[in-house]
């Protein structure tokens, strides 16, 4: 009798699953999932990792130990990581799986573009896009004053891209051009775009002038944010700049309207692709804000 009791707790203790031997089938069960989604045999991977086919045979059998080190082989072997290795499947779209590798493979400097194609490319509704207005235009068409003005009429933040790039890099706009040049600096203005939208689902934004050069930055502008044209007369433009104390435009620049004249014309095109217009030439601030307010009300209802 007592030997008939022995030999049956004997027999449960074989058959009831151990911890470790959980996480052995686990293991198993996820080394050939893995090497079926990869597309390889048992033999590939066993050359790959260089171990015996007996021994991944056993391993995806759940039987036996193994090291760490031939797992990190075998994982190299089947292109993951130790902690996909180790995780629990999920069930994802395969697309989702082919996009997460993907990413996986990319070098991290190309990371950022891919944020920020995916932002633009997929972007929200034509309701999210319009409750943020983007006001776009060279110097002294009056964007930052009829920004502010507006911003604060909707009770939304006004914020200043220039501004915050400067934020960003710890350094005036006029040094980050002579260290980076003008590629450095698009570049770093996408940047700053792009986190200025993640961060304010509603705003008003000056942006500067030129942002319809950097094609990328301003289809994503435009595809995130209604878009004004705030445009003036190229002497108004000049003398409104000077009003504000910058002579930068002329110093020692004795054909500085003719620049400026070239790059409205330039830029003219570019500027035509904005939701809509708005001349402040021989227009007072109220007078153009009034007109601002009215259009803004009349294309949104």
């Amino acid at each position: 009798m007592h030997t008939h009791t022995h030999s049956k707790a004997a027999s449960l203790d074989r058959v009831t699953p151990s911890p470790d031997g959980d996480f052995l089938l686990f293991l198993g069960k996820r080394v050939r999932q893995l090497r079926h989604l990869g597309g390889m045999t048992r033999k590939m991977v066993a050359r790959e990792a260089d171990v015996s086919e007996r021994h991944l045979a056993q391993l995806e059998a759940g039987e036996g130990n193994v090291s760490i080190v031939l797992l990190r082989r075998i994982a190299g072997a089947l292109d993951v990581s130790l902690v996909e290795l180790f995780a629990p499947e999920v069930a994802e779209p395969g697309e989702k799986q082919l996009i997460q590798r993907f990413l996986e493979r990319l070098p991290n400097h190309r990371l950022e573009e891919v944020v920020f194609r995916l932002m633009r490319d997929f972007s929200p509704g034509e309701k999210a896009r319009r409750k943020r207005i983007a006001l776009i235009g060279l110097r002294g068409a009056g964007k930052s004053t009829l920004g502010s003005k507006l911003a604060s009429e909707k009770g939304v933040r006004f914020i200043e891209l220039d501004s915050e790039i400067e934020k960003d890099t710890g350094m005036p706009l006029g040094e980050i051009f002579s260290l980076y040049g003008q590629s450095g600096y698009r570049a770093i203005e996408r940047r700053t775009l792009a986190r200025v939208l993640a961060e304010h689902e509603c705003a008003v934004l000056s942006v500067g002038g030129g942002v319809v050069s950097e094609k990328e930055t301003f289809d994503y502008l435009v595809s995130h944010c209604y878009t004004i044209w705030i445009k003036a007369q190229p002497e108004e433009h000049m003398s409104r700049v000077l009003e504000q104390g910058d002579f930068r435009a002329m110093a020692g620049n004795d054909r500085a309207m003719e620049d400026l004249r070239r790059i409205l014309e330039a830029r003219e095109p570019l500027y035509r692709q904005a939701d809509m217009e708005l001349d402040t030439s021989g227009s007072s601030v109220e007078a153009s804000f009034s007109r601002l307010k009215t259009t803004l009300q009349a294309n949104f209802d």
